[in-house]
């Protein structure tokens, strides 16, 4: 699990979250509504939600387009667990939450460098990031 994930609130413009990707060098966001996770944001959503439909990414908020239909984990469940629900709902990242709260987020990558530490998928996702 990733801990330091970063987080913005509904209200950020795409611009805002945009930013936020590139200083971490990362491809998501988490979205907030009064501490209360309230969705995440990739940049595929600001491609494919927004500037491809021609919405201006100064004015349409994280929380307009951010996805809200979230599968989320505690951060006491289980490794197969969040394997199970990564299968069923065909998701590469959960949110892990305590109670409401975001406290990290677990990847498939992180699963593999986990679980298979000599699969393809570990090595590359235990690699340094292109930049």
């Amino acid at each position: 699990m990733t801990r330091d994930v970063v987080m913005v609130s509904v209200d950020s413009t795409l611009v805002a979250a945009a930013r936020q990707m590139r200083e971490h060098d990362i491809g998501d966001v988490f979205v907030l509504e009064d501490g209360r996770l309230f969705g995440v944001l990739t940049d595929r959503d600001i491609v494919v939600r927004a500037v491809a439909r021609g919405l201006s990414p100064d004015v349409v908020t994280a929380g307009d387009i951010c996805s809200r239909k979230l599968v989320t984990v505690s951060a006491d469940d289980g490794e197969w667990y969040a394997v199970e629900l990564m299968r069923l709902h065909t998701v590469r990242r959960l949110p892990v939450l305590d109670q409401e709260r975001p406290v990290g987020v677990l990847s498939l990558g992180d699963l593999a460098i986990d679980l298979d530490r000599d699969s393809a998928l570990a090595t590359i996702s235990a690699a340094p990031p292109n930049t």
